[in-house]
């Protein structure tokens, strides 16, 4: 018969993954557009097999699904900084050429003349290649993700549009993360290669601003005064636990 110091073990394995999940959380509370998603939780399922029918264990039940929920919107004035409005995502092109999805808006310019992130990630324009602009131009974005582009010696000549970013609708599909931390859909809401489909909703972004992360500090702190608790708890019933096993077999000792 199994015993219930092993039921308490088993607690304390499954509650690494939300410490996991927490201090990921904490430790992206500054990163631009950064959405949390690990979420887990305990259920408690019935152990068939020799023995009592009365042992229960805890079981972890994990759920790595983006949260769209939006964060603070941060004003800087830049025009190459963006922030992508309701559910809007961003296609990019990963460090191993493929299709993938962000929130991070801090745009620039890199020396080959295309648009990246602040990771390094180049931003896609609509048809799906790397979104490039002319060499010293000044870019702004239209609210639809228009990209314009103007002279910088004649800045009376009007902006010239040059592109349209690679936008697409996140409540269209299951977002999950990817190990490079970009977006990417769950392989039953995926259109052909790793692509979300085109919804009826209207995507735009607002220019010269950015989305601060929608994990809270707060929040996240309380969840692991929560758990700091809840190990102390299962540690102690372990401990008890031990002390009835002791004093059960001395009383099963023949004198």
């Amino acid at each position: 018969m199994d015993k219930l110091v092993f039921t308490a073990l088993n607690t304390l394995s499954a509650q690494r993954f939300e410490r996991q999940s927490i201090a990921n959380e904490l430790a992206n509370l500054s990163t631009v557009g950064f959405k949390k998603s690990y979420e887990t939780a305990l259920e408690t399922v019935k152990v068939s097999g020799e023995g009592f029918d009365s042992r229960f264990f805890s079981r972890i039940v994990e759920a790595d699904i983006i949260n769209m929920s939006p964060g603070t919107p941060m004003a800087t004035g830049r025009s190459l900084d963006i922030m992508m409005n309701n559910a809007a995502v961003l296609g990019v092109q990963s460090e191993d050429g493929s299709l993938a999805f962000t929130r991070r808006g801090d745009l620039s310019i890199n020396d080959a003349g295309f648009v990246e992130n602040g990771a390094g990630d180049l931003v896609l324009e609509a048809a799906g290649a790397p979104l490039s602009v002319p060499p010293g131009s000044t870019v702004t974005f239209g609210p639809d993700g228009s990209v314009y582009a103007s002279d910088a010696l004649a800045p009376e000549a009007p902006p010239v549009r040059v592109g349209q970013l690679y936008l697409r609708d996140g409540n269209e599909a299951r977002l999950v993360r990817r190990s490079d931390g970009l977006f990417t859909p769950v392989s039953e809401d995926a259109v052909g290669d790793g692509d979300i489909a085109l919804g009826a909703g209207v995507l735009s972004i607002t220019s010269g601003a950015l989305e601060s992360s929608n994990a809270s500090a707060t929040e996240a702190m309380v969840r692991m005064i929560d758990l700091s608790r809840a190990f102390e708890t299962n540690v102690r019933i372990m401990r008890e636990t031990r002390d009835l096993d002791q004093q059960g077999a001395s009383m099963m000792r023949l004198a």
